[in-house]
């Protein structure tokens, strides 16, 4: 599959066919929800978003993961020189480390701004340090640079129908309610590295502080008003849904599956969350295999239409009559 993803992107140069390769097997490591919603993409747009997806996950984990080996105080040297080798392959397009030579390339063939990555690495940088957020205009700050700009750097790959810059405020209120979802479902491993994502404000509204947390995180005794608090981070969460929920339409239509399965996909994990109780702090809530399945199957069929309405749109530019479109498809 990914030698098919390879040749349709037109990618030959064996060096930067391993590159990607690579990129593909980390996305497929470590977001599986999102790389089930890229196998809806065609072919050809895929390595661009597992080079994308891929460079941001080993910068991620160059923060929560130092490796065997590698204390803390090794992440703020180990990320500087991951942002240096980044700004010296976006400026050459080329790069010794594999992960860079995917997403530069990307960057050059899709003309992403190099802002965008310049922002995430800045915001990479800030786990090192930042622990909490007193309130959610902090936390979007953070999450502009961390979740926002991933969404506007895949608008320029999966194409819009309409301008790029209308589309672009659905397209980074999606990439926020993605990693608001994370965030969620993730309180409890979050707080085991030190770090509070969900603004304090929100958590002080009903009572709950970090020494709170971290009680119920160690005996295993729930609280009514983490309940509540995590109640309100999921309604936060749903409001910046119904923000990118626009953007949908304004994509390419043959992008358009893909993306709305993520979507899918990712806001029944709030569900499975609220089914679960609101129980992050104790486990992991997880979305039934059997929904994820239902839901990648919808998105096949969409896929299908959305194929045959592309060759129908083409046979009528080149002017084919229709019953000969239909034999044809």
């Amino acid at each position: 599959m990914t030698a098919r993803e390879l040749d349709a992107a037109g990618i030959t140069d064996p060096l930067l066919r391993d590159a990607y390769a690579h990129c593909r097997r980390l996305n497929a490591r470590h977001g599986k929800t999102y790389f089930l919603a890229t196998r809806l993409l065609p072919p050809e747009r895929r390595p661009a978003v597992h080079a994308l997806y891929g460079f941001a996950r080993w910068a991620d984990d160059i923060v929560d993961e130092p490796g065997p080996g590698r204390t803390a105080a090794d992440r703020a040297p180990a990320l500087d020189a991951l942002r240096r080798r980044l700004e010296e392959g976006l400026r050459g397009g080329e790069s010794t480390e594999p992960v860079v030579r995917a997403v530069a390339h990307t960057a050059a063939v899709y003309g992403i701004a190099h802002r965008h990555f310049a922002d995430f690495m800045a915001s990479m940088r800030s786990d090192l340090t930042v622990t909490d957020y007193p309130t959610y205009a902090d936390l979007a700050r953070y999450m502009h640079g961390s979740a926002a700009v991933m969404g506007l750097e895949m608008l320029p790959v999966l194409g819009t129908v309409v301008p790029q810059e209308e589309a672009a405020p659905h397209a980074a209120a999606l990439g926020v309610a993605f990693q608001l979802t994370n965030f969620l479902r993730d309180v409890g491993e979050d707080l085991d590295r030190g770090r509070i994502y969900l603004p304090a404000d929100l958590l002080a509204a009903h009572g709950v502080d970090r020494a709170l947390l971290r009680w119920s995180r160690d005996t295993g005794i729930r609280d009514p008003r983490i309940t509540a608090a995590m109640e309100d981070a999921a309604e936060l969460t749903r409001g910046v849904y119904r923000e990118a929920a626009p953007g949908l339409a304004m994509l390419d239509p043959v992008s358009r599956p893909c993306i709305r399965t993520a979507f899918v996909l990712y806001s029944a994990i709030l569900d499975a969350v609220r089914d679960d109780g609101y129980a992050v702090l104790h486990r992991r809530s997880v979305v039934p295999r059997r929904r994820r399945a239902a839901t990648a199957f919808g998105g096949l069929a969409r896929v299908a239409a959305a194929r045959v309405a592309a060759r129908h749109a083409a046979g009528r530019r080149a002017g084919v009559p229709h019953h000969v479109r239909e034999e044809a498809s």
